[in-house]
């Protein structure tokens, strides 16, 4: 079973979406796991060897720590902004990205809604 940990600055209702959709995949959000508040490198320690993804809009947080070390893939979502809808049109790609990040690789998912000009 893939254990996903869902990152604080994304609406944590998509998380309960996330359990109906695939309930093969533990789902859980930073907050849950008593983590809210941490800054990246506390948290990266504290989840390294717990979760196979984390899933963040944190666009720096590829560029910001060497994500090969990682034992989980970070899927980085780009929503139109933070409300249901939003997250709603990325549910199938999140899931298919989900099933597929590698452990220090980084995964894309963007809102169709940002392409439209």
């Amino acid at each position: 079973m893939r254990r996903v940990l869902i990152d604080e600055c994304i609406n944590p209702r998509p998380a309960s979406r996330l359990r109906s959709a695939v309930p093969e995949v533990s789902v859980v959000t930073v907050r849950e796991i008593q983590a809210a508040g941490l800054k990246d490198h506390p948290l990266i320690r504290r989840i390294n060897g717990a979760f196979e993804v984390f899933v963040t809009i944190d666009k720096g947080f590829e560029f910001e720590h060497d994500v090969r070390k990682l034992s989980f893939g970070i899927i980085v979502l780009s929503a139109n902004n933070n409300q249901m809808p939003s997250y709603e049109r990325l549910l199938a790609d999140l899931v298919r990205e989900i099933a597929e990040v590698d452990p220090g690789a980084i995964a894309h998912v963007l809102d169709p809604a940002l392409l439209v000009p």
